[in-house]
């Protein structure tokens, strides 16, 4: 057995509403660690506590979780503060890439191309709001994955419908407009100076709805990776999602979505940082056209683990 990680947690499940999805990425994690005989054991933060996470003396932990309190930095704090070296993103950029509005200002303030968008709460006006920013346009929760409260509305009329949706999963909602063209994915490992686009992945969904179904159920999705670019494109479009990752400070892995409209012109979406690793995720699609296999993925990954906050020196 591999003892160079010692004992290893893969926290997975949690509470958020992509739970079920946690539970598959962490179990095929656990599974391909194991296989490459690392010492791992699941670790469901939805059903154990803080104490038994402290008391379970894992030397690193692999981060399967999504969403809320997995995603977004909270358990990233927690971990931090327990001194157990994690995978993925810190606190603070978990934190901003759970938050797309967040998000979006960033990259707009580096000058990065974005869909223009709109802040919206359940009692926002919407008159106007499909003039300024089109239709169709889309509306959804400003901090949820896996599409889940996401509407594309075709109508003014639909907005109301479409706000209360995603106010149902958050406080606060992001309208968006619609960018027409192909929808890519980057995904991306390493940190700072280190971190690298893997192939970029193109998916076609029926009638272009790659909604929670799509993505995690059906067969009926496409995935063509590498995706059909000119190389000179598909550079363009993974320094841009690689610089897009950096700017938001990500470490470790993590995947950009894109959209690339009629003119070849390429529109970041949102960061994953802690992505899918299921049997239809697509960082192991990407990992597996560059060679490497899931096991091989989820070892490089995990060898990436530590604490990004820097302890305080003892006094």
């Amino acid at each position: 057995m591999t003892t160079s990680f010692g004992r290893v947690g893969v926290l997975y499940g949690g509470v958020s509403a992509e739970r079920e999805v946690s539970l598959m990425s962490g179990a095929g994690v656990c599974a391909a660690l194991r296989e490459a005989g690392v010492d791992a054991h699941l670790f469901d933060t939805g059903r154990q506590s803080l104490a038994e996470l402290a008391a379970a003396d894992f030397e690193r932990v692999f981060i399967a979780l999504h969403g809320r309190f997995g995603e977004d930095g909270t358990v990233q704090g927690a971990l931090e503060l327990l001194r157990i070296p994690y995978t993925g993103s810190g606190p603070l950029a978990s934190g901003l890439a759970m938050d797309k509005i967040a998000t979006k200002h960033l990259w707009l303030q580096h000058g990065l191309p974005t869909p223009r968008f709109a802040m919206l709460n359940s009692q926002s006006p919407l008159d106007g709001l499909a003039d300024d920013l089109g239709l169709p346009l889309i509306v959804k929760p400003a901090h949820e994955g896996s599409t889940l409260g996401l509407t594309r509305v075709e109508s003014a009329a639909q907005l109301p419908q479409a706000l209360a949706l995603a106010c149902q999963h958050d406080d606060c909602a992001l309208a968006e407009q619609f960018i027409r063209g192909r929808e890519l994915t980057v995904p991306i490992l390493g940190t700072g100076d280190d971190a690298r686009a893997l192939p970029v992945i193109e998916i076609i969904a029926p009638q272009g709805n790659y909604d929670y179904e799509h993505k995690y159920v059906s067969d009926e999705t496409q995935y063509i990776c590498p995706a059909q670019l000119p190389d000179s494109l598909a550079r363009q479009v993974q320094a841009l999602c690689v610089q897009a990752y950096r700017i938001l400070g990500c470490e470790g892995w993590g995947r950009a979505d894109v959209m690339l409209d009629a003119q070849n012109r390429p529109w970041l979406l949102e960061m994953n940082t802690s992505p899918g690793m299921t049997g239809h995720s697509l960082v192991p699609m990407g990992a597996k056209a560059n060679g490497m296999s899931y096991a091989e993925l989820c070892v490089a990954i995990l060898a990436t683990a530590r604490c990004k906050v820097r302890a305080p020196l003892a006094h």
